[in-house]
């Protein structure tokens, strides 16, 4: 389910309208080489969410955008319309049903060279079907 949701959440944020466009590459990690923005899955885990009579999973995945230090409003109206198409992602895919998306937690640090890393975790609840 894990592998199933990743895909999902990829394909629909690479499909995303403006500002989403503006990044040069969205992708299940961290790309080797491309110039910034770019947003990628930073980590993803999961533990048993099943019921009687399905299997479930709780899947926690964290966002990394990877910016330019330099850009404090750019990087606020990305993280707004990230955050708006995670909560937007359909409900049904290709064997699972998320049943919830939450919003966890954010964290934005400086890095070397003027850049700027901002960290979004959701946690997805999701049934096998």
């Amino acid at each position: 389910m894990e592998h199933a949701l990743r895909t999902a959440l990829i394909d629909w944020l690479r499909s995303g309208p403006a500002p989403l466009d503006t990044l040069n590459a969205v992708e299940e990690e961290a790309p080797v080489r491309v110039s910034l923005p770019w947003l990628g899955i930073a980590a993803s885990a999961s533990a048993d969410w099943s019921t009687k009579d399905a299997m479930g999973r709780e899947i926690r995945v964290a966002l990394e955008l990877a910016s330019r230090g330099d850009d404090i409003p750019a990087d606020g109206a990305l993280v707004g319309a990230i955050d708006r198409r995670v909560d937007d992602l359909p409900r049904l895919h290709d064997g699972i049903h998320i049943a919830n998306i939450t919003f966890l937690r954010a964290r934005t640090e400086r890095r070397a060279k003027n850049t700027r890393s901002t960290l979004l975790e959701y946690r997805f609840r999701c049934l096998e079907v």
